[in-house]
């Protein structure tokens, strides 16, 4: 959807129709890396808190006059199993390496964090424990997640600044970090998206694509008394992927397809957007099956 937005509205500045046309599959990918890159980055930052206690340990003994204190800085959450599990996962590090997300690290950030996460009784709980229990590994590493980043708003207003997509991605983000605290080295970072996945995104853009003038052909006498210029870009590009659901996707059901762009189109575009694509789409779902054109699979359960 964002691809199709992104090639109709560069089809109608007049700026960029003097420039070469960018490549759909390439812009396609955009999100699929700004989400990698996002993940790569709160990942980072994560170690670098856990990991901070050793760099505190020592700058606090490196004191002229350093205390009994300052001397005895618990570092065990820098030896954190979970966490080592992380450093040491090949995937992250080749996507780290890549990334280098330390180009624009909050380094006070991340040392005020620390020491934020030091005065919790969580943190003091967990370093007087001297045993390693996985669960307990996991679960300090999830508060700083969760209590120490998610919930500081000089944090998320730091992620904001440089990742466009922390709105529309942040909570998917978050939730595929947590699964990857479960399971460290779960996730391929080279290759976010499934094959699956990949390859319908690829069809539909393309098929959406070389299809444009007849998809407008089913919609645009739908409209009635709407004139097609003065429709909303997105509601156009989201109307035409459900008509080529419809006409060239026979494993989609075409209920899936319809509530799928009813709430896409509540979501991103306006608020009468979710009515108006939902009578659109499903007048021409009924006038295809009229005509016999719709060809769906059935899969029945066995």
């Amino acid at each position: 959807m964002q691809t199709l937005y992104t090639v109709t509205t560069l089809e109608h500045d007049e700026a960029a129709a003097i420039k070469p046309a960018p490549n759909p599959q390439k812009i396609l990918h955009q999100p699929f890396d700004q989400t990698r890159s996002l993940l790569v980055y709160l990942i980072w930052n994560l170690t670098e808190i856990a990991r901070y206690a050793e760099k505190d340990a020592h700058q606090r003994a490196s004191k002229h006059l350093p205390s009994a204190e300052d001397l005895h800085v618990n570092t065990k959450i820098a030896g954190n199993e979970v966490l080592w599990k992380m450093l040491e996962d090949p995937f992250l590090k080749t996507q780290t390496d890549k990334d280098k997300p330390e180009r624009i690290a909050d380094r006070e950030l991340i040392r005020k964090i620390y020491h934020s996460l030091a005065e919790t009784a969580e943190y003091n709980l967990y370093i007087k424990s001297e045993g390693r229990e996985k669960p307990e590994e996991k679960k300090i590493l999830e508060l700083i997640l969760s209590d120490m980043m998610v919930e500081n708003e000089d944090f998320t207003s730091h992620i904001e600044e440089n990742y466009i997509n922390w709105d529309d991605d942040g909570e998917m983000v978050i939730q595929l970090l947590q699964g990857y605290l479960q399971k460290p080295g779960s996730i391929n970072f080279a290759k976010m998206l499934s094959e699956d996945k990949e390859l319908f995104a690829k069809s539909l853009l393309s098929t959406v694509l070389d299809k444009d003038e007849h998809l407008q052909s089913l919609i645009i006498p739908k409209l009635k008394n709407w004139d097609p210029d003065r429709i909303a870009v997105l509601d156009m590009v989201m109307m035409k992927m459900g008509v080529a659901e419809f006409l060239y996707f026979e494993t989609i059901p075409p209920k899936v397809t319809i509530n799928e762009y009813i709430d896409l189109a509540k979501e991103y575009s306006t608020q009468q957007s979710g009515q108006f694509v939902n009578g659109i789409l499903d007048n021409i779902h009924k006038e295809l099956m009229q005509q016999g054109k719709m060809h769906k699979v059935e899969f029945k359960k066995s």
